[in-house]
């Protein structure tokens, strides 16, 4: 199949961004530890208009994020891999077992318990950091499996954004939604209208999350709803959509991830780590990420195959697919977000994202080192990549 040059670039900058993002990780985890500590957690809380500089990040910054996603899965409905449904069921049907079984482990441990609000944390998978850690393994790496693995993880932050929107929000007020939804239709009509100037788009956006932010349902949905009023035209490089989504590429993956892991990964590590890894929210965390999601996505790509729903891309093997079962465990960004919507007691919520980046670092080392073996293998026995020719998914 052939590649387009959007998903090319996007992928370009996915892998890169993911690297910047695991640097400023470690960076913000050394300096949370640090002697400056203090200082640094302090900053992140430090007053700003009407929240913090860390309540702007995640309010304001990550519906930029939302508006990336958004224009990726409606480039992928269109003309992307999502767009013929029979190459497109093999990346949904990874998706939702990648998502059902996380969650149904999580449930597991904390069913009628304080923290079962959690369930959604180990359901989605980080785009750029696992794409950062395939694009270690360099140009061995087949064409089909990088397209499968950012397929997937699309789709999963689509159910992480349904999730949000439906279990993470909070008592409703209608008049602001209504103001806010109001936008979005008359956004909607601009479309119809084929307005392709950006700017009352973009007007029409920053008013719809003004209004969503005091709505009670999280304000990044409306970057997600922003993108589908953008117009998409033909998809080519002139077109609204496709110019947007150019030149928020790198902002995104050089600047909003890189302040989020920043502003949410200042935590100081006790001496009580044993004890937090044996709570029942780290257990269905842990357990959600490094054995939910690469048996999830294995086990129900492979029912559906038998059943003859769907069938395996003919230049990939099922141990391809539990290689990137074992890198889509990498939750980090998404887990991370939605840790914040599901938690109030901060203690907790601390201690869910070291799980989290416990858990992620380790779903991709396991990640690298299979996928790293089963290259080596192709290689040896000399399997080329077929994909930018083949037409199955």
């Amino acid at each position: 199949m052939k590649t387009t040059r959007l998903f090319k670039d996007f992928f370009n900058s996915e892998k890169a961004g993911g690297l910047v993002l695991i640097s400023c990780t470690i960076l913000s985890l050394v300096l949370a530890n640090s002697s400056f500590g203090d200082a640094y957690q302090h900053f992140w809380h430090t007053p700003f208009a009407v929240g913090s500089i860390e309540y702007w990040v995640n309010d304001g910054l990550m519906a930029i994020f939302f508006l990336l996603i958004g224009l990726e899965l409606e480039r992928e409905i269109y003309q992307g891999e999502l767009s013929n449904i029979k190459d497109a069921l093999f990346p949904i049907i990874a998706a939702i077992g990648g998502m059902l079984l996380p969650a149904g482990i999580y449930l597991f441990f904390n069913h009628d318990t304080p923290t079962q609000s959690g369930a959604g944390i180990p359901m989605a998978t980080d785009i750029a950091f696992a794409l950062g850690i395939l694009s270690l393994l360099g140009n061995k790496v087949p064409t089909s499996l990088k397209v499968f693995l950012t397929a997937l993880a699309v789709i999963d932050d689509l159910g992480a954004i349904i999730v949000i929107a439906l279990f993470y929000t909070n008592e409703l007020a209608w008049a602001n939604l209504g103001l806010a939804l109001g936008i979005f239709g008359l956004l909607l009509a601009l479309n119809r209208l084929k307005v392709r100037n950006l700017i009352p788009y973009l007007v029409g956006g920053i008013l719809m999350w003004y209004f969503m932010l005091h709505s009670g349902v999280h304000a990044t949905i409306s970057g997600v709803l922003l993108a589908f009023a953008i117009p998409f035209g033909d998809g080519k490089p002139a077109s609204t959509s496709y110019i947007l989504q150019h030149y928020l590429h790198k902002p995104i993956a050089f600047f909003v991830l890189p302040v989020f892991a920043l502003a949410n990964t200042a935590i100081a590590i006790d001496g009580n780590f044993s004890q937090v890894l044996s709570e029942n929210y780290s257990l269905g965390v842990a357990l959600g990420l490094l054995v939910g999601k690469p048996l999830g996505i294995f086990a129900f790509t492979f029912l559906a195959t038998q059943s003859g729903i769907c069938r395996l891309p003919s230049d990939l093997a099922w141990k391809d697919i539990l290689a990137v079962g074992m890198l889509a465990g990498i939750g980090f960004t998404m887990s991370i977000f939605i840790a914040l919507l599901a938690f109030e007691n901060q203690t907790i919520i601390n201690h869910t994202k070291l799980v989290i980046l416990l858990s992620s670092s380790v779903a991709a080392i396991a990640g690298y080192i299979v996928l790293s073996l089963r290259l080596q293998s192709r290689e040896n026995h000399h399997i080329p990549d077929t994909s930018d020719t083949d037409s199955s998914y």
